[in-house]
């Protein structure tokens, strides 16, 4: 009997699953983002383990903070403008 429900999710039904009457769950058709994924493992271009994926750290900007660096942009503006005869 689940494999129909299944059936129906994979064609694109919501189905709201009940315990006498009240509603405790729901099966859903695969997100676009899992579907995708699911695409990349079948090709292997990706491996997943079925986990909550985990990231490297992204490259790491060793210059200013973009804090600073606005700071800085105001300091060289701020002086511009009283700087100028008028």
């Amino acid at each position: 009997m689940l494999g129909r429900y299944v059936a129906r999710a994979r064609q694109g039904e919501r189905i709201i699953v009940t315990d006498r009457g009240e509603r405790v769950a729901e099966i859903v058709p695969l997100s676009q983002e899992m579907q995708v994924l699911d695409r990349l493992v079948e090709e292997g271009r990706v491996s997943w383990s079925g986990r909550r994926p985990v990231f490297e750290r992204g490259p790491v900007y060793s210059g200013p903070s973009a804090s600073d660096a606005v700071t800085e942009q105001r300091k060289e503006r701020e002086q511009g403008v009283s700087g100028v005869d008028g």
